[in-house]
């Protein structure tokens, strides 16, 4: 079953995230663009409220929360119902997929990744972007997830496990980005993403379809 109960009953808060940490959010979004394909076809899956989607220029998205697919649909996205390991797409639907937080909140990694491998044309991009879990952010996460409405149920993976995963299920990474750097109240303007991994609590995987 999809862990949808904690979005569907608090979007205002997910919402307000993004407000109050808007410095963090812009870091994470300069991210994503620096490996975003261009003029490409592509999906969001685990769209949320369209937040990233909407400012990333995708229209499409899969949802599973009702409320989330609303505010997405406000945003102008294409947010349809669906999970990440049943994607309601047909074989190679799109030129790549972004999936931004989403990895903690399935219940199949491999699985889900299969979909996106069958969905994407052939040399095709699978973007993910997630908090590592050996990462500052991703220590106090995993620590307090008790205490948080949405990460409860949460969980967390390593870069090394998310290589594994695209590797077990015929994608070549292609490049590893970081950014957040320090602990969020402390992230007062937008920083610059670095190659690869171990500083930043937030990482952007690109991946090709094999």
């Amino acid at each position: 079953m999809a862990k949808t109960k904690p979005f569907d009953e608090h979007l205002a808060e997910y919402e307000q995230w993004f407000i109050d940490n808007r410095f963090v959010f812009q870091s994470e979004l300069a991210a994503i663009q620096k490996v975003l394909p261009a003029k490409c076809n592509g999906v969001e899956i685990g769209v949320g409220s369209g937040i990233f989607a909407s400012k990333l220029g995708i229209m499409d998205g899969v949802e599973p929360s009702f409320a989330m697919r609303e505010k997405a649909s406000e945003r102008n996205i294409n947010a349809i119902d669906g999970v990440a390991e049943e994607l309601p797409y047909p074989d190679e639907s799109y030129d790549f997929a972004l999936m931004v937080t989403t990895i903690c909140f399935v219940n199949n990694v491999l699985q889900s990744f299969k979909e996106v491998h069958r969905i994407l044309r052939k040399n095709g991009v699978f973007i993910i972007g997630f908090v590592d879990k050996n990462s500052p952010v991703g220590k106090v996460y995993f620590r307090n997830r008790n205490q948080s409405v949405f990460y409860k149920d949460a969980d967390f993976y390593s870069t090394e496990e998310v290589y594994g995963y695209l590797s077990e299920t015929g994608f070549k990474t292609e490049t590893t980005l970081q950014t957040v750097f320090g602990m969020l109240n402390t992230i007062t303007e937008i920083q610059m993403s670095k190659n690869g991994y171990g500083e930043g609590s937030f990482v952007v995987i690109k991946a090709k379809k094999e």
